[in-house]
């Protein structure tokens, strides 16, 4: 129905019945009583709206402790819409509210850094992780100029000259940051961050890869080459240098095979097409089987001893096999000879362990941290008579990274080395 209608029918109706019962009581009681009683209804109504108005004031002062009225008439209209309106309010309120609680959330887990800044560039507001970026405190350095908490020359020129559709690098604290700025709704600027060092650093280890695998490959490949060389300028050689260089050359294509087989080992780690299939491992056999291998790789050279003292574990049999090797190899290889080394399987507190102790040349501290990257050597000299890879110790780390476990080692240069790979309970059988 139209507003209008719903309005003055009613104030209309009220007039009329108010000059009806005015004039009742003028043709009833005279003019004199019809004009006051007339005046009296009058003044009623005007009370009752003035009433209205009162708390229709009061409301407007206090929405939230002051409760609307009924009403009477048209107050019961504009009462009610009144009410709705506060009503659709509230829930709008509590609709932005719950999103404004989802966007700073979102921003707190964002691992970029996001800053707000005014037009002359006082901080607002940052999430957490433009604090550890650029050693904010929220709390502390909310009002304060950005200029004066990040002082740097390339980031304050940058400010100044307001280029900011290329983004800036900086260096701060030790850590490589990706800078830019966004200005938005003209007095305001968005400081977003984006840390880059281990980027930076997955990046240099790919290079480094790629230069250690060329660097390994290209070795054996220039002694094959030059022994063909030779044979094809020379087709007389003698029988004996003929042998001599054929058993050189099958030498480095072995070495050359291991490194590839290495590399593919690890590929197929860390590749999500190959998931983990578990299996009951007879740890029994599979540790007999490395101290056999180990005995033959030693040929006699090392006293070479191992014990079972664990339960059977679940995983892949092929995997621990190459991690467990790795480790008696590694052994091998670096104790010199007359050296003892022994191989335990046993239950630790709270874990399973496969332990390979050594008394060979050791380790020194600094070198620890960094034997698990791929072709990191301590002696690049004595690995190649030792004709290791370089990738051993990798393969254990991500081997055991499979099953859940982790490598620690302990070593003492001159007196020997303890590697030890553990395997949580849960690899137990159920």
């Amino acid at each position: 129905m139209n507003p209008r209608v719903v309005f003055w029918v009613p104030a209309l109706l009220r007039l009329g019945l108010t000059l009806a019962v005015a004039g009742i009581a003028w043709w009833l009681l005279g003019a004199v009583s019809g004009l006051a009683l007339a005046l009296l209804i009058t003044l009623g109504l005007l009370i009752v709206q003035l009433n209205y108005l009162h708390k229709l004031g009061e409301w407007l002062n206090d929405p939230q402790s002051t409760k609307l009225p009924d009403g009477w008439g048209a107050w019961t209209d504009v009462f009610a819409r009144l009410y709705r309106l506060r009503r659709d309010d509230e829930r709008n309120r509590d609709e932005l509210t719950e999103w404004l609680a989802r966007f700073r959330q979102a921003m707190h887990l964002l691992p970029e850094g996001v800053a707000i800044m005014d037009d002359v560039l006082f901080l607002e507001w940052c999430n957490p992780a433009a604090e550890r970026h650029l050693g904010l405190t929220l709390d502390r350095d909310k009002g304060r100029r950005v200029t004066n908490l990040i002082r740097h020359p390339e980031f304050i020129d940058y400010l100044i000259l307001g280029r900011y559709e290329q983004p800036l690098t900086l260096s701060i604290r030790g850590r490589k940051l990706i800078v830019q700025i966004i200005p938005f709704e003209n007095r305001r600027q968005i400081l977003v961050t984006h840390d880059a060092t281990d980027t930076d650093r997955i990046e240099a280890m790919r290079r480094d890869f790629i230069a250690n695998a060329s660097h390994e490959l290209r070795t054996p490949l220039t002694v094959i080459v030059g022994f063909l060389e030779i044979a094809m300028a020379d087709p007389g050689l003698d029988e004996k240098t003929r042998t001599a260089h054929l058993m050189l050359m099958t030498e480095q294509a072995g070495r050359m095979q291991r490194l590839i087989e290495d590399m593919l080992t690890l590929s197929r780690l860390e590749s999500d097409e190959y998931p983990l299939k578990r299996e009951r491992v007879d740890v029994k056999a599979l540790v007999e089987q490395v101290a056999v291998d180990a005995r033959a790789l030693s040929n006699g050279r090392h006293e070479i001893d191992f014990t079972v003292d664990g339960p059977d574990v679940m995983g892949s049999t092929e995997e621990l096999r190459s991690a467990f090797g790795n480790l008696a190899s590694n052994a091998v290889r670096y104790t010199p000879e007359g050296g003892k080394i022994e191989l335990h399987w046993l239950r630790g507190p709270n874990d399973l362990r496969f332990e390979v102790v050594d008394n060979g040349i050791g380790i020194d501290e600094q070198h620890i941290a960094r034997l698990t990257e791929r072709f990191y050597r301590v002696d690049k000299s004595r690995s190649r008579e030792t004709q290791g890879t370089g990738l051993g110790l990798a393969i254990v780390k991500h081997v055991l990274l499979r099953h859940g476990g982790k490598l620690a080692i302990r070593s003492v240069p001159g007196k020997g080395s303890v590697f030890t790979a553990t395997l949580p309970n849960t690899s137990l059988p159920g």
